[in-house]
């Protein structure tokens, strides 16, 4: 049986591709020690606001130019709490699966966030849990690994005796250079995933890559668990 490691940034209500690497590993690490990067998936996303594509951002406090996402403070601003919560109601309210979507919502807004990390991390297993995803989930920051970029994949790889590394294609560059195939000790595997059109209430064009919330408010919680395992294990390429 195939040991599928993961390693992806914790970011903030990410798309549904993101839940189709978790449903494929067997596990899966938030690396939530890297450096922050700003005006990125760490901290924002996309969703449907009078149906044009609008960002929704994560209010952080910058401490340095070096700090990583787990020494990234929220800030604790009730004002964007309370803009956020009726964005998305004004937008959202109206579609089949509302209280569904809502539920991920209500947990951003009411708990005071120390982090971002803790807050992506947070939502993000449990969104994975209520779409039966059972890949054991783990915090870098946790784990006896260091190293940069390929160099401290290869570590997680051989600290949890992985069999294969799965990971998104856009990584393939960067994994070639650094030469990840001859370094590691499992295979590589690309994850191939091309999100399929959905109903989505109020609009005449379907548009793709939205955060998970979308799909949620459409689909409803049972139908985005099969929606995001749908190209799972079927459109897997091997590294060259």
């Amino acid at each position: 049986m195939e040991n599928c490691l993961v390693v992806m940034q914790p970011t903030f209500l990410p798309w549904a591709g993101y839940f189709n690497l978790m449903a494929q590993s067997n596990i899966f690490v938030f690396h939530d020690d890297i450096q922050l990067e700003k005006r990125s998936w760490q901290t924002r996303n996309r969703l449907l606001c009078g149906g044009k594509t609008t960002w929704v951002s994560v209010p952080i406090r910058h401490i340095s130019e070096s700090q990583s996402i787990n020494e990234t403070e929220m800030l604790l601003d009730t004002k964007w709490r309370e803009n956020f919560r009726r964005m998305f109601v004004l937008n959202y309210a109206s579609h089949p699966h509302f209280n569904d979507a809502n539920v991920v919502v209500d947990q951003i807004v009411e708990t005071p966030w120390a982090g971002v990390a803790a807050l992506n991390e947070s939502i993000n297993s449990y969104i994975a849990t209520k779409l039966s995803i059972t890949s054991k989930l783990y915090r870098s920051i946790d784990l006896p690994i260091d190293g940069k970029r390929t160099e401290s994949l290869v570590k997680f790889c051989e600290y949890f005796s992985a069999t294969e590394y799965l990971s998104p294609v856009g990584a393939a560059e960067y994994l070639a250079l650094d030469d990840f195939v001859g370094r590691a000790p499992c295979k590589l595997r690309f994850q191939d995933f091309t999100p399929q059109l959905y109903p989505q209430s109020g609009q005449s064009e379907f548009v793709s890559h939205l955060s998970i919330l979308d799909v949620l408010a459409n689909l409803g919680w049972s139908k985005t668990a099969g929606y995001v395992r749908d190209e799972c294990n079927s459109r897997l390429q091997a590294a060259v």
